[in-house]
């Protein structure tokens, strides 16, 4: 009963107008009870690796496809920096970590801090919101972030998925709490007191006089003139992601099954009826 059922979906994929979210009617039958002999195991096995692959491919195109819409190659964002962000959004979406806002901050500190390298993106309009420069810490490198760490009085950035919580007046004025949620990398953030600021030495004048951005102590800063904005934007239980080039980063939130599975399930609307097993 499977086999024409998927020989319909092939021909689809075939012709490219297979629905974003049919691989909902892929699901794996249910082994017979009685149990199932060494060759139907295998077979069980090769069709769940294939439905998980098949997954990660339709969650890239719908990260190329938002990505494209929303112009991000335009401004210096790098695909595989956003399918990262996006993965770990409804990863967190999943877990319920964040709230019913779809913003999504994206900071890249591969890229050198006399650019711009934080962007805040609308998901739900589809829509970029800002993008401006932001500093890293003074022990993680000159123009470019190259050292991280999780430990207090490192002086250094922490990189890893977070989710916003409130906010204060500081020193630096308005000044944004974050929650650290990648063990290891950045979860001692609080503790740490890694903030969103706003901070005079991350500016276009600052890099005109020393050369590059100015650095922080850890802290995620952006530019005076926009750092309300920014923060009255993504406050109150929002994602965001800081990305490097790091080999040791490894996170739970970098799941793409569990992603997709939660934006099949944001789109039940969309999502075609099961055709009748012929």
């Amino acid at each position: 009963m499977r086999k024409p059922r998927l020989r319909y979906i092939r021909r689809r994929l075939a012709k490219g107008i297979l629905p974003l979210f049919a691989p909902l009617v892929l699901t794996p039958m249910a082994t017979p009870v009685g149990g199932a002999s060494s060759a139907s195991l295998k077979d069980s096995k090769r069709t769940k690796a294939r439905i998980s692959e098949y997954k990660v491919v339709k969650f890239n195109q719908v990260a190329f496809n938002l990505y494209n819409h929303i112009g991000l190659q335009e401004t210096g964002m790098r695909l595989e920096v956003f399918e990262k962000a996006l993965t770990g959004y409804y990863n967190m979406k999943h877990r319920d970590e964040i709230a019913d806002k779809a913003i999504l901050t994206i900071v890249d500190f591969s890229k050198s801090s006399n650019e711009k390298r934080l962007w805040v993106v609308d998901l739900d309009k589809k829509e970029l919101l800002h993008n401006t420069y932001v500093s890293h810490g003074r022990n993680s490198g000159d123009e470019f972030a190259e050292n991280f760490s999780n430990k207090s009085e490192s002086y250094m950035s922490s990189i890893g998925f977070y989710v916003t919580e409130g906010t204060y007046y500081g020193k630096h004025g308005l000044s944004l709490k974050l929650e650290g949620l990648d063990k290891e990398f950045n979860s001692n953030a609080k503790d740490r007191c890694i903030v969103m600021h706003g901070a005079e030495y991350a500016t276009e004048d600052f890099i005109a006089q020393a050369g590059r951005l100015g650095r922080s102590l850890g802290c995620p800063a952006i530019p005076m003139e926009e750092h309300e904005d920014i923060i009255k934007t993504v406050v109150g239980g929002t994602a965001m992601y800081i990305h490097a080039e790091y080999d040791a980063y490894t996170s739970q939130y970098l799941d793409h099954v569990t992603a997709m599975a939660e934006l099949v399930k944001e789109n039940q609307k969309d999502i075609p009826p099961t055709e009748p097993a012929t």
